[in-house]
């Protein structure tokens, strides 16, 4: 059931999550990782676990999507201590979109330093494979052209101001430790660097779209991430995100390949072991925000 006022995942909702989860948790993460469709094996490499399922968690919205476990994973993940998200919510679902990202906020009020989110994606750009990974370094939200935005609405300045900056919002230090890290371990042939777009979903796109968001300069396009990016920096959290790309965008009329959400999940399957392997890798070298 879907809540009837903002009030349901303002401040006060967040925090009575938070003194939940701090009662059963004894991780007090710095880092908050997002897994995207297939990528929830990412949670599996976290050590000492405390698994709890979101529709345990009070307040707290439940996963819908196939692919997606709905579970909040504590541990450690090469020492550093971690909270994970099997499982993210998406507008189709029908959540209101502050609805959608109050788990981030949540992992600010937890002590989340850095957020690392990853996403399964259509690859627009015609140079991108499937099972290419793109390190997303800028984004067009273009629900947020319609004024559907995390943001809108009174602002709660524990949260953070009212005008945010997204100039810089996913953080280029820790863009270049992943290249340095994908380098070290031989992964430079399928990691790439580009824009994503999301769309609002549940429909792929049309062969139209993905023509007009090639022209706009998108790389990559899926229905995730763009707004739990912008509550992050909203709250003042560092950003790095990654995109897989499970599928290559249908660009011509006379092609008879056709977008599906298995097509998704076999991808992340296949990549897996190598994306936990990246992001394990970039999580272990991890600096504190400030000493960057």
């Amino acid at each position: 059931m879907l809540p009837e006022s903002s009030e349901d995942y303002g401040y006060e909702a967040c925090k009575a999550v938070v003194d939940w989860l701090l009662k059963q948790a004894e991780v007090r993460p710095l880092v908050g990782i997002v897994c995207g469709s297939g990528l929830g094996g990412l949670a599996d490499m976290l050590k000492d676990q405390k698994v709890y399922s979101y529709k345990d968690i009070p307040n707290f919205p439940q996963s819908t999507v196939p692919g997606h476990a709905g579970q909040l994973v504590f541990g450690t993940l090469k020492g550093k201590p971690c909270v994970c998200m099997r499982g993210r919510f998406h507008l189709y679902e029908g959540y209101p979109i502050q609805q959608v990202t109050m788990p981030i906020r949540i992992f600010k009020m937890l002590g989340v330093e850095t957020v690392i989110l990853t996403n399964a994606a259509g690859g627009l750009n015609q140079d991108f494979k499937v099972g290419d990974v793109m390190i997303i370094k800028d984004h067009i939200n273009m629900p947020g052209f319609a004024g559907n935005n995390p943001l809108c609405g009174h602002n709660d300045e524990r949260f953070g101001t009212r005008f945010p900056c997204m100039s810089d919002a996913y953080d280029k230090h820790m863009r270049q430790l992943a290249h340095e890290v994908a380098a070290e371990l031989g992964y430079s042939q399928f990691i790439r660097e580009g824009v994503y777009c999301v769309l609002g979903g549940p429909s792929f796109e049309t062969i139209a779209e993905c023509r007009m968001l090639n022209l706009l300069g998108a790389d990559a396009v899926g229905m995730s991430t763009v707004h739990e990016v912008i509550v992050a920096r909203h709250s003042g959290m560092r950003v790095f995100a990654l995109s897989l790309i499970t599928n290559k965008a249908v660009m011509d009329y006379e092609s008879e390949e056709k977008a599906n959400h298995v097509e998704v999940l076999q991808t992340g399957e296949q990549r897996s072991q190598q994306l936990v392997k990246l992001v394990s890798t970039i999580v272990s070298r991890i600096n504190q925000p400030n000493d960057l």
